[in-house]
């Protein structure tokens, strides 16, 4: 007998907004827009690719492609209203929706409106789902360190803890690209801000990224992160420093940086002390939201449901969330793993890539 794992209160904190978008919204506005898309998302294929730049090449392109589906305001909205309705639907209680709005700011206007539009419908969300969504603004490897500035004086003029405003500064996009070290400034104007500092890093990289990560951007954070299990001195680092990882094993999977789910090194993460939070990453592509991340936990690592209550509390406690509302929704983990089990969910086996 296990609890509902849709039930679990959690909170998300990779999510990125293009990768949030439902398959049949895209294809949707595709067809509004005129955008002919590759088969891989017309047919709705979740991706398999290899971990090499060959592979990363194939996810960006078909990454751009539904990026260039997201064209108005009232586009954006909708992305960002149906993925608080999905993670309120999985039972997380806070979400901190990733976005880099450079991508949308020819179509409304520029870098703040673009912006704007987001956190204004994050803050509908909010309303509407009782979900509280907030937003990490996301700076790209592919850019030059220049505008990752730019838009770092951008999100602190919007830095807060609520509804609709901004929460952290990110760095996204493939980790082999760009000079890590030369982020540095942009995320200094950020954490001046009192804004999180959550790169990405250790995924397509190994520990030794990792390491150059915490000592330039002194991250609160990790995007993935998950590769620092490969040496036991920087795994120890990330703990001792008490950077939380934001481990994602549908995206880790797809993207051929692990063979399977079981290979997800979860368990040796967690026995080193490490702060887990689980994300969905893209389910777009990757297909899993993020109660399948849970459910990947349970089946293929043997978590019970005192260790689950625990990713999720750990979840919680890593989002930027006010101390009263962590407490209150700690009290609600508490409260579903004392309750009656409610039937034997998820027998069918962990949802795949």
């Amino acid at each position: 007998m296990t609890r509902s794992l849709e039930t679990l209160p959690k909170a998300h904190l990779h999510l990125h907004f293009t990768g949030s978008m439902r398959p049949a919204t895209l294809l949707e506005l595709a067809e509004r827009h005129g955008v002919r898309l590759p088969a891989a998302l017309s047919g709705q294929q979740m991706v398999s690719l290899s971990p090499d730049e060959r592979g990363w090449f194939r996810f960006q392109r078909l990454y751009d492609a539904a990026r260039a589906c997201v064209r108005t305001a009232e586009d954006m909205r909708r992305v960002v209203l149906e993925a608080a309705a999905d993670d309120a639907a999985e039972g997380s209680r806070r979400l901190e929706l990733q976005v880099d709005p450079t991508s949308y700011a020819p179509h409304v206007g520029g870098l703040t409106p673009a912006l704007e539009v987001v956190l204004a419908a994050a803050r509908e969300a909010t309303a509407l789902t009782g979900t509280t969504v907030a937003v990490v603004v996301a700076a790209s490897r592919v850019r030059h360190p220049l505008d990752a500035r730019t838009l770092a004086r951008l999100a602190a003029r919007h830095a807060g803890d609520g509804p609709g405003e901004v929460v952290g500064f990110g760095l996204s996009n493939d980790e082999r690209r760009g000079d890590t070290a030369e982020f540095a400034a942009a995320f200094t104007i950020a954490r001046r801000a009192g804004l999180a500092s959550v790169p990405h890093s250790g995924e397509l990289l190994g520990p030794e990224h990792v390491r150059t990560t915490l000592a330039a951007l002194r991250p609160d954070r990790l995007g993935h992160g998950v590769r620092c299990a490969e040496d036991p001195a920087v795994l120890a680092r990330v703990v001792d420093a008490g950077v939380a990882l934001e481990v994602c094993p549908a995206s880790n999977v797809a993207l051929g940086v692990y063979g399977d789910l079981a290979a997800v090194p979860l368990r040796r993460l967690l026995d080193a002390g490490a702060t887990v939070a689980l994300g969905a990453d893209d389910p777009l592509l990757f297909g899993p939201r993020l109660v399948a991340q849970y459910r990947s936990a349970r089946e293929d690592h043997g978590l019970d449901d005192a260790a689950l209550a625990g990713l999720a509390k750990a979840s919680i406690s890593a989002s930027r969330g006010t101390a009263g509302d962590k407490a209150a929704l700690h009290a609600e983990v508490d409260d579903w793993l004392a309750a009656a089990p409610e039937g034997r969910e998820g027998l069918t086996g962990a949802t795949r890539v």
